[in-house]
């Protein structure tokens, strides 16, 4: 089953214990979603889909728009539970989201309004899983954490209409790691 449309998501970052855009697992999340983004480009997706959550959706959003360069069909939509999502984060990931959203080819909020409760993650998976052929998933059955709500939506939802998911796990990283360290470490 080829995939056109392929929604991705993981962990946030504090989650991974992530609180600097320096941290040297970034760049490894990221090559390891590229790795997969690559196979799928190959068999003609063209679009890559996120929330905006700061975390795996964002580098992997990052990640998208560095492919451009090898694959310029490909297209970024960044589609939000709700609007202003990013207003209480620090200036610098403020800066830098909002960088990333002004190279998306398509921007949007399943919900006009501000927060108003997780009624609305909830919404945005829904619309989310209806409106992409597969779920990218950046997941680890040991370590539970927000990825596991859409994992179980997207399991639902793939057990009445074709869809794929396809799991990046802790030794998919490790094993990407892995392939970066020079040979006479």
């Amino acid at each position: 089953m080829s995939l056109e449309r392929i929604l991705i998501t993981g962990y946030k970052a504090s989650e991974l214990g992530i609180h600097s855009m320096k941290h040297p697992g970034i760049p490894i999340i990221k090559k390891a979603v590229a790795k997969v983004l690559r196979g799928l480009l190959e068999d003609g997706l063209e679009w890559v889909v996120v929330s905006g959550q700061w975390g795996v959706e964002l580098w992997a959003a990052e990640a998208a728009l560095e492919l451009r360069e090898e694959y310029p069909a490909l297209r970024l939509a960044v589609i939000t539970p709700y609007e202003n999502q990013e207003e209480h984060w620090g200036e610098e990931k403020q800066e830098w989201y909002r960088s990333l959203l002004a190279r998306a080819d398509y921007k949007a909020c399943v919900s006009k309004r501000g927060y108003e409760g997780p009624w609305q993650f909830k919404a945005k998976d829904r619309f989310l899983l209806r409106n992409t052929d597969g779920l990218l998933l950046l997941y680890d059955e040991e370590k539970e954490g927000s990825p596991r709500y859409l994992r179980a939506e997207a399991q639902r939802y793939a057990a009445i209409e074709p869809y794929r998911i396809i799991t990046i796990t802790a030794q998919d990283l490790q094993d990407t790691a892995d392939e970066e360290r020079p040979a006479w470490d």
